[in-house]
């Protein structure tokens, strides 16, 4: 399995921007299609974006599209999440996610490894 590693959050006000950076560790991160998911206190986790295991196709989630972007640099074993006009209902710990699944998947229980999450706090 790959083991992931997020980092990147932190406290900004709203209409700022983060990027969020998960570096992979394993031999085979070009084999695994990424995620980012979220989650608040007292809620779901939520589907924020995918990408596929070349980087040529993504997916978002509603509440994130045309604000959000996420990429992958394969030779870094690094997968980013850049995140724009952030509001303060996006606050949640952000996980990256590794899956062997072909597509890009937006289900949780599709991913095989989980990173231990990193803090985003958008102030009004």
């Amino acid at each position: 399995q790959v083991q992931l590693e997020e980092s990147g959050g932190g406290l900004v006000q709203a209409g700022g921007s983060l990027r969020l950076t998960c570096a992979a560790s394993g031999r085979t991160f070009s084999g695994y299609a990424m995620g980012w998911f979220r989650q608040a206190p007292g809620k779901e986790r939520e589907f924020v974006a995918a990408i596929t295991r070349s980087g040529g196709g993504t997916n978002y989630g509603d509440s994130v599209k045309g604000r959000f972007t996420i990429s992958r640099n394969n030779a870094k074993m690094t997968v980013y999440l850049q995140m724009n006009s952030l509001k303060p209902e996006d606050t949640a710990v952000y996980y990256c996610a590794a899956t062997t699944a072909y597509g890009l998947e937006y289900r949780p229980t599709s991913y095989n490894s989980w990173g231990q999450g990193t803090q985003v706090t958008v102030s009004s």
